[in-house]
């Protein structure tokens, strides 16, 4: 067999090489089609290699790439051991351009075997702790105690005071002396509002609304103002007639 060296283009992964190689080395490289491929050629001197072309780069170089190589001498089968393994790297951006393998037999002459199994690597699954869920405890509504707001203070009271918004309500008089309790609202016999209380001594008395002068947490009593007699014109001062509208004197509207 002629062992002419021609300039070859051999393919890798990522890119290419144009090397001088033997017949031997071409024979090696034709995987069945046209073009050569470096992988099962292996590793070539640098001084073979006259160009590289990287695909990441996409630019041809002139000169060999780096190789880089290391020897395992692993014994991948019965009787077959990885002697060499490498690749073809870019001097520019250290991309892949090719990888190799090469393998010898222990002994020549035997057969290679069923390939060495992996021993199984039992994974030793972390311990996680597993964290305790956090019950919530729903807070209990606490009960506020029932405050009684105060009673709005009304100045002059009306007969639209309801008699059970005054029931039991301490009534006091204009010098703030506690005289008894309130017990209910009447008419008296002049068909007058009263305001009907238990005294302090036990019996039931009647005070005339006009005299009270404010209900609120308290009955407050007061004097009551002195009215002018009915009729009486307060312009002229002319007794008029009792249910007269305008007095007869001078005409002015009655209060």
């Amino acid at each position: 067999m002629s062992s002419e060296i021609r300039i070859k283009k051999l393919r890798g992964s990522g890119g290419y090489v144009m090397a001088r190689v033997t017949d031997e080395q071409q024979m090696k490289g034709n995987l069945g089609g046209p073009d050569l491929f470096l992988a099962p050629i292996g590793r070539l001197d640098a001084d073979k290699i006259s160009k590289h072309f990287c695909n990441t780069c996409e630019k041809e170089f002139d000169g060999a790439p780096k190789i880089e190589f290391e020897n395992p001498n692993e014994e991948v089968a019965e009787n077959l051991i990885l002697a060499e393994r490498g690749q073809y790297i870019c001097n520019t951006c250290e991309s892949s351009i090719a990888e190799y393998r090469e393998f010898k037999k222990q002994d020549e002459a035997g057969d290679v075997g069923n390939a060495k199994p992996l021993e199984p690597q039992t994974e030793v699954a972390p311990q996680v702790e597993t964290p305790q869920p956090i019950v919530e405890s729903t807070p209990q509504p606490v009960e506020e105690p029932e405050i009684q707001s105060p009673q709005e203070t009304v100045t002059q009271p009306s007969s639209a005071t309801s008699v059970s918004s005054i029931e039991g309500r301490a009534v006091y008089d204009e010098n703030a002396n506690k005289i008894g309790i309130a017990k209910q609202v009447g008419i008296d016999s002049t068909q007058s509002m009263v305001l009907v209380i238990t005294q302090n001594d036990g019996t039931e008395g009647s005070i005339p609304w006009k005299n009270i002068k404010k209900v609120g947490e308290v009955i407050l009593l007061g004097n009551p103002e002195e009215s002018a007699p009915p009729g009486k014109c307060s312009n002229c001062g002319f007794s008029n007639k009792e249910g007269s509208k305008f007095c007869e004197e001078c005409g002015t509207p009655l209060q």
